[in-house]
């Protein structure tokens, strides 16, 4: 009969790519990692790993296993720790869905102050709210409605798509575009700027050059970062422009960071819903996250 630990064992080796740093990541001795190993290799009849070295290079077989089995083993995982116990038996753990800039931006300097424990997800929308009807998460921050039974939507803020730069940006010359009404001068202006995109969202860029140009951008971004929040601070010290959800870029606006530069013709806004099972156990704590939400965002 196979073993769950051997497949978590195989998955670690395969994304450590050593048997030390596995045993280092798994809490457990070099030799229980080569049992278990060996003992799937004996169950599934055929080597996983070639040995290079120190390093464990992945057969034909293993990355066919690996590729079959990431998406349930990850499941699993995630069940675990959702049900494993806490250090202290009593305090309920709260798992919450959202957007990575999102945690950053609202949740991540209070979480220190919580009475409970937090495990914070960061996927896809539908994902989440998916999981979210299945009990794995138990609050999504979510600008997509679905249609699930059992899930409250209450909406906490608008957040508005908007055009900011760096300082060194001539805001005065676009200015001067804008109010002409000249779309090719507006255009040319925005085409000889350095631009910035992030590689986790890239909607919110087409969407806003779609609203107001009619079209979709017909060129690349110059960098492509992970995420808005490494926009902003890109724009901090660097020249260019971007397209970014206002409250992202909020703080460093009202500091003179950066610069507020178009809001564009006409106002592109996401409402922003705060999404649980009405059916909760946990009404106290997804009070907190929402008292939380609700200050920070309005």
């Amino acid at each position: 009969m196979v073993n769950f630990e051997w497949f978590r064992t195989f998955k670690t080796i395969y994304e450590e790519g050593t048997l030390t740093s596995t045993a280092n990541k798994l809490y457990i001795s070099q030799s229980g990692v080569s049992l278990h190993l060996s003992s799937l290799e004996a169950y599934v009849g055929g080597k996983l790993f070639d040995r290079v070295s120190k390093k464990m290079i992945p057969t034909e077989k293993g990355k066919l296993l690996y590729n079959t089995l990431l998406g349930p083993v990850n499941e699993l995982l995630d069940i675990e720790k959702q049900f494993q116990r806490s250090q202290k038996t009593d305090t309920p753990t709260l798992t919450i869905g959202m957007c990575f800039e999102t945690f950053q931006i609202v949740l991540e300097k209070h979480i220190h102050k919580l009475k409970f424990n937090l495990i914070n997800r960061f996927s896809g929308y539908q994902q989440l709210l998916n999981e979210l009807e299945k009990g794995i998460n138990d609050v999504v921050v979510t600008p997509q409605k679905a249609d699930l039974k059992g899930i409250e939507y209450i909406p906490i803020m608008k957040e508005n798509i908007v055009l900011v730069g760096s300082n060194d940006i001539d805001k005065d010359n676009l200015k001067t575009a804008i109010s002409s009404k000249n779309k090719s001068q507006l255009l040319e202006f925005l085409l000889e700027q350095t631009w910035y995109g992030a590689s986790s969202d890239n909607e919110h860029f087409i969407r806003f050059w779609n609203t107001n140009f009619g079209n979709n951008p017909n060129f690349r971004q110059n960098y492509i970062v992970p995420n808005f929040i490494s926009i902003v601070n890109s724009l901090k010290y660097g020249k260019g422009v971007a397209v970014v959800p206002d409250f992202l870029g909020k703080d460093a606006i009202e500091n003179k960071e950066i610069q507020l530069l178009w809001k564009g013709h006409k106002r592109i806004s996401n409402q922003l819903y705060f999404a649980f099972r009405k059916n909760s156990i946990y009404k106290e704590q997804i009070n907190t996250i929402q008292e939380i939400f609700m200050k920070e965002m309005n």
